[in-house]
């Protein structure tokens, strides 16, 4: 058994006790859970190892931990910001900001396309290399001379990868700022998060190194193949299939506990976070946080959970929905309710708000698990959620 550290308010006993059965049933090492109501926090804990491997280190109150994709619903929050301000047309080419992104077949590529998963720009004929993939150049330029895989707009399949240097450069180009520094600047500075793209040297010692699992083998050509009824098992399998392509843009596969990957600024998969900063961002998406603090006016909230993208993923295979940069509730990614959006992280991470409920939800972890956007950790975490509301 291990001892579950934190705080839960009164009616949220189940969220500690479907915690303590992750370690005990389902192989959890190290993770924290946080839950906010109404912009309080009703749930922290914590238990477990910093460490997967070595795992000595105890987890401490505050410890963060890269949560991959969890971090695209952070970038997607910049891009909704900027919109909100008045400096971005959802509906405006990417091309009107980003004047190289045109050729290839590109012109009609549009802002809200990239939030939605429908640029048609999952995989690169040349994958990166890591240190490419962190240099601010390279990814950009690749993906401005990269042909879609399909007519934009017309079809959706996840951007792994490249949803990292495609909103990147979107907001450099429009801001003169890297996304990480706007983050920082403009959302974890006034909310006072612990929330980084692009981890500064002065917190390294703060983040518990995550387990790895084995990388899928380069791709063996730059072909294009979908077969119609490819399963998801016989996709990752296959090295031409868009599924592979789209995990391997960088290649190879990158040191996820690397200081040198860890300070670059990859906002599709390489934020890193406590699950009290997961949590409290995405309150401040929905309502007040301490007097004072949101984020997203209603209109911008209502556009982030509105149906862009519905059905079958080119990529991940399954049924998903997005909306505009956030998962929406579904069977590939069952979250609180039929208004709640967010996003997971592959290996078990997962952040969301949920207005109708007034919950937001941080979850974090060091055991990778090979699920891509369902662990049965942090659903068993949901399910204890809504077990609370129920009473």
């Amino acid at each position: 058994m291990v001892d579950v550290h934190g705080t839960t308010a009164d009616g949220f006993e189940p969220v500690r006790a479907a915690f303590a059965d992750n370690f005990a049933l389902r192989g959890e090492r190290g993770a924290a859970v946080t839950v906010y109501r109404d912009g309080t926090k009703v749930v922290d804990l914590y238990a477990g190892t910093r460490d997967a491997d070595p795992g000595d280190e105890p987890w401490r109150h505050g410890t963060a931990q890269v949560v991959r994709s969890a971090t695209k619903g952070v970038a997607a929050a910049v891009l909704l910001l900027l919109h909100q301000r008045g400096q971005v047309d959802l509906d405006a080419p990417v091309g009107t900001y980003w004047p190289e992104f045109k050729a290839a077949g590109k012109e009609r590529v549009l802002v809200r396309h990239l939030l939605a998963h429908r640029a048609g720009l999952p995989v690169l004929d040349t994958p990166l290399t890591p240190a490419e993939a962190v240099d601010g150049v390279s990814g950009p330029r690749a993906l401005a001379a990269q042909a879609p895989a399909w007519e934009p707009g017309t079809e959706h399949g996840y951007h792994a990868q490249t949803y990292s240097w495609l909103l990147g450069e979107l907001v450099l180009r429009v801001t003169g700022r890297t996304l990480g520094t706007w983050v920082a600047e403009e959302i974890a500075g006034p909310l006072g998060l612990d929330l980084w793209i692009g981890l500064p040297d002065a917190e390294r010692d703060r983040v518990g190194r995550i387990a790895d699992v084995e990388a899928p083998p380069a791709p063996a050509s730059a072909g294009l193949r979908v077969r119609a009824k490819q399963s998801v098992t016989d996709a990752y399998r296959d090295p031409e299939s868009l599924t592979r392509r789209a995990f391997a843009a960088i290649d190879p596969h990158p040191d996820e506990n690397d200081p040198a990957y860890r300070a670059g600024e990859l906002p599709a998969s390489a934020g890193i976070a406590t699950s009290d900063a997961l949590a409290r961002f995405y309150a401040s998406l929905t309502g007040v946080v301490d007097g004072g603090h949101r984020l997203f006016a209603p209109a911008t909230l209502t556009l982030a959970r509105t149906e862009e993208s519905a059905g079958p993923d080119r990529v991940l295979m399954v049924g998903t929905r997005f909306g505009l940069g956030y998962m929406l509730h579904g069977g590939a990614c069952p979250l609180l309710g039929p208004g709640s959006f967010g996003h997971p992280g592959r290996g078990g991470s997962l952040a969301f708000a949920d207005p109708e409920s007034g919950i937001s939800f941080g979850y974090v972890t060091n055991g990778m698990q090979k699920n891509v956007t369902a662990d049965p950790r942090a659903q068993a975490l949901v399910r204890a959620v809504a077990k609370s509301l129920a009473g």
